[in-house]
C-alpha cells in the first residue's frame, strides 16, 4: 500500500523534519537543486507514460512490436526511481513511523528529527562508493536490443546517492540548533565507531546477528523516526561488511533487481493515474452517482464512502490518492448532517484497509513482483475479499446509524439519479476497461495504466470539461516523489531479504511454520497476526518485500493456495496500516481530511474489529479469494 506520508506532514500530531532556519544561499542552492531535480523526474514520468503505450499501439493497433520498448522503459525507470527517491528526500516524504517522535518533547523531537536526517546521510555516504563501483562493473554489459552500455542505466544509482549526499549535508547545515546537529552527528558517530570495534565479537554470533540487526536495529531505527528505506539499508549494510564475507557492492546490486522489475513500472503509473481522476473530476462523479442512490437512507453517506473507496480503488494504485479524492466531496455533508468528526476519519481509515486488494493495487503488483505470482490471478482474486470487508463495515455502520434523524433530507427523483448515473457513466467505465484491456491481452499488467491514463485524460477534456494544466506539472512530481519513496523501501528491502536468505534464515523460518498446530488454518491465522504487527510498524510494501519470498513456497507447501494467501497477507497488512496508534495510514487519513488524530481513536475501534471479522471469513472461505480464478 502506498501512503503519501507527505499529505500527512500538516496534520496535528505529526512530525515533518527537524527545525530549519532560513540561509540566503543555502535556500538559492536548495531551489536549483530541487529545479534540478524535480524537472528531469517529471519528464521521465511522462516518457514511461510514452514508452509503454507506443508498445501497445504498435503491437495491438499496427500488429508491430517495438522490442525495445521494454529495455527502454528498464532504463528509464531506474532513473525515475532514484531521482524520484531524491525529490523524496528533498521534500521529506520518504515513509517512516513518527508515533513515538510525534508524542516526544520539543526538544527530544527535534533531535530524533535530526537523527534521522544523519541516519539517512549515513547510508547514502556508506553506498556511494559500492554505487559507482557497481556502475563500473556495468560498463562491460551491453543491452541486447539497443546495444547500449549498461552503466548509462546503472550510473543513476550514484548520481541518485549523491545528490541525496549533498541534499543531507544542506538540511544539517540549515538546522536551527547547532548543539542538536553536533549531538545528532557524534551519536551517529559514536554508533559507527561502536559497531566496528566490535566487528571481531559480532564475527562469532552467528545468526544472533539476525537479532541484533534485523530485529533491534532495525526496531530501534525504525521507532526513532528514520526513514524505513535507510533503516533496511543501514542495518543490511551493517549486517553484511562486519558479519559476513560478502563485498559491500552487494548491497547496492540487491538494491539495483529489486528496483528494476518490470511489473513496478505499473507503480508510478498508477499513482499518476489516481492523481488524474482526482483532478479531471471522475472520482466527483462517482461519489455523486453514489449519494444520489444512497444519500438518503440511515447512514447513507457512510455506505456512499465505503462504496466510493471501492469503486476509485479500481482505477487508482495509490490509498492516498483514493482518500484525497473522496474525503472532500462527502465529509462537508456528512458533517452538516451530524456526523462527528472522528467518526468520519475512522470510516475513511477503515475503507483505506478495506480496499487493499482492490486491482490496481500497488502491494498486488509488488506481491506479483517479489513472489511470482500471477499479477491477472492477483487482480481478479481480490475483488471479492474487498466486498466482503466493505459488508461488515455498511453492517456497523448500519447499527451506529440505525436511529439517524433524516427529515430535513429529500429523497431525489429517478430523474436525478438517472442523470447522476450518466454523468458518472465514463468514470464508473474506467475500471472495466482497465480489466478487459488486461484480460483480452491488449496490454499487460505494467502497460494497461497507460491506457487508463490516456482514458481519464480524454474524459477530463472531452466529457467532464475539467482538466486544470497548471497542476499537471505538481501532479507528475508528486508522482515521482511518491514512486520514488516506494521503489527506494523496495530495494532496501531486497538487500536485506537476500541477506536472511543467505544466512539460513529461510530455512529456519521454514521448519517453524510447518511445525505450527493447526495445519494450514494455523498457519493462516499465525500469519495474519504477523503481518498485522509488520503493517503497523514497517508498512505494506516493505513487509511484503521482506516475507513474501520466504513465506509463499511455506504457504504452498502447508497446501494454502498462493492467491488466498496473497489475500489474507495484504488485508492484515491493511488492518495493522490503518489501525493507530503505530499504523501510519490512519495519520495520512487525518491528514487528508483535516481532523486531529485524537477524535478518531475511540470510533476507529468498532471499525478495525468489524474488519478482523472480515478478515476471519476471508482466511476461513477460501473461495472468496479463488472462486473466480
Amino acid at each position: 500500500m502506498a501512503i503519501d506520508i507527505a499529505a500527512a506532514a500538516t496534520s496535528p500530531g505529526l512530525v515533518d523534519g527537524p527545525p530549519l532556519r532560513a540561509r540566503g544561499w543555502l535556500k538559492s542552492l536548495d531551489d536549483a537543486l530541487g529545479w534540478l531535480v524535480e524537472v528531469p523526474a517529471a519528464l521521465l514520468v511522462l516518457a514511461e507514460i510514452g514508452v509503454l503505450l507506443s508498445g501497445v499501439v504498435s503491437r495491438y493497433v499496427f500488429h508491430e512490436p517495438l522490442i525495445w520498448t521494454d529495455e527502454l522503459a528498464g532504463i528509464l525507470f531506474l532513473w525515475l526511481a532514484m531521482l524520484g527517491a531524491v525529490v523524496a528526500f528533498r521534500r521529506a516524504e520518504h515513509m517512516r513511523m513518527t508515533a513515538l517522535v510525534a508524542m516526544a518533547g520539543p526538544r527530544t523531537r527535534a533531535f530524533l528529527e535530526t537523527l534521522a536526517l544523519v541516519a539517512g546521510l549515513v547510508f547514502v555516504s556508506l553506498v556511494l562508493h559500492p554505487a559507482y563501483e557497481f556502475a563500473s562493473e556495468e560498463v562491460f554489459v551491453q543491452t541486447p536490443a539497443l546495444e547500449l552500455n549498461n552503466a548509462w542505466r546503472a550510473a543513476a544509482l550514484p548520481i541518485g546517492f549523491g545528490l541525496m549526499l549533498v541534499i543531507a549535508l544542506i538540511r544539517l547545515l540549515e538546522t536551527a540548533d547547532w548543539k542538536i546537529t553536533l549531538a545528532a552527528l557524534a551519536t551517529g558517530a559514536a554508533l559507527a565507531g561502536g559497531l566496528v570495534a566490535l566487528q571481531p565479537v559480532l564475527a562469532g554470533l552467528g545468526n544472533i546477528n539476525l537479532l541484533l540487526f534485523f530485529v533491534l536495529g532495525v526496531g530501534a531505527l525504525v521507532f526513532a523516526g528514520v526513514p524505513i528505506a535507510f533503516a533496511f539499508g543501514l542495518s543490511t549494510f551493517a549486517y553484511i561488511t562486519l558479519t559476513t564475507d560478502a563485498p559491500s557492492m552487494v548491497v547496492v546490486g540487491r538494491m539495483d533487481e529489486g528496483m528494476s522489475h518490470l511489473i513496478l513500472l505499473a507503480v508510478p503509473l498508477f499513482v499518476f493515474l489516481g492523481l488524474l481522476i482526482e483532478m479531471t473530476g471522475m472520482a466527483k462523479a462517482m461519489v455523486g452517482f453514489l449519494a444520489s442512490l444512497l444519500g438518503h437512507v440511515r447512514g447513507g453517506l457512510h455506505y456512499v464512502l465505503v462504496g466510493a473507496m471501492y469503486l476509485v480503488s479500481g482505477i487508482s494504485g495509490s490509498k492516498a490518492a483514493d482518500m484525497a479524492a473522496i474525503a472532500p466531496v462527502l465529509f462537508p455533508e456528512m458533517k452538516a448532517r451530524g456526523a462527528k468528526e472522528g467518526d468520519l476519519v475512522a470510516l475513511l481509515a477503515a475503507t483505506g484497509a478495506q480496499t487493499e486488494t482492490i486491482p490496481p493495487s500497488i502491494v498486488l503488483i509488488t506481491i506479483g513482483s517479489v513472489t511470482g505470482v500471477s499479477i491477472t490471478a492477483l487482480f481478479t482474486g481480490g475483488l471479492m475479499p474487498g466486498l466482503v470487508l466493505a459488508v461488515t463495515l455498511c453492517a456497523l455502520v448500519w447499527w451506529r446509524y440505525r436511529h439517524e434523524d433524516l427529515g430535513h433530507v429529500a429523497r431525489p427523483s429517478k430523474s436525478v439519479i438517472g442523470r447522476a448515473f450518466l454523468v458518472a457513466l465514463p468514470a464508473l467505465a474506467l475500471p472495466f476497461v482497465i480489466r478487459f484491456a488486461v484480460v483480452e491481452g491488449i496490454a499487460t499488467a505494467t502497460e494497461v495504466s497507460t491506457i487508463g491514463i490516456v482514458y481519464a485524460a480524454l474524459a477530463g477534456l472531452l466529457i467532464y470539461r475539467c482538466f486544470a494544466w497548471a497542476r499537471l506539472y505538481p501532479m507528475l512530481v508528486t508522482t515521482a516523489a511518491l514512486s520514488g519513496a516506494i521503489l527506494l523501501i523496495i530495494g532496501a528491502a531486497t538487500g536485506m531479504a537476500w541477506a536472511l536468505t543467505q544466512s539460513g534464515f529461510s530455512q529456519t523460518l521454514a521448519v517453524a511454520m510447518k511445525s505450527l498446530p493447526g495445519g494450514s488454518l494455523g498457519f493462516l491465522l499465525v500469519s495474519a497476526v504477523a503481518f498485522i504487527i509488520l503493517g503497523s510498524v514497517l508498512e505494506g510494501i516493505p513487509a511484503v518485500v521482506l516475507f513474501g519470498p520466504l513465506l509463499f513456497p511455506i504457504a504452498r507447501a502447508v497446501g494454502v493456495h498462493e492467491v488466498h494467501y496473497a489475500m489474507v497477507v495484504i488485508l492484515a497488512m491493511g488492518v495493522g496500516l490503518f489501525a493507530p496508534p503505530f499504523g501510519v495510514g490512519y495519520y495520512a487519513a487525518c491528514a487528508i481530511s483535516r481532523i486531529h488524530p485524537d477524535a478518531g481513536m475511540r470510533p476507529i475501534v468498532g471499525y478495525m474489529l468489524a474488519l478482523l471479522v472480515g478478515l476471519l471469513a476471508i482466511i476461513l472461505v477460501p473461495w472468496f479469494s479463488i472462486g473466480f480464478l
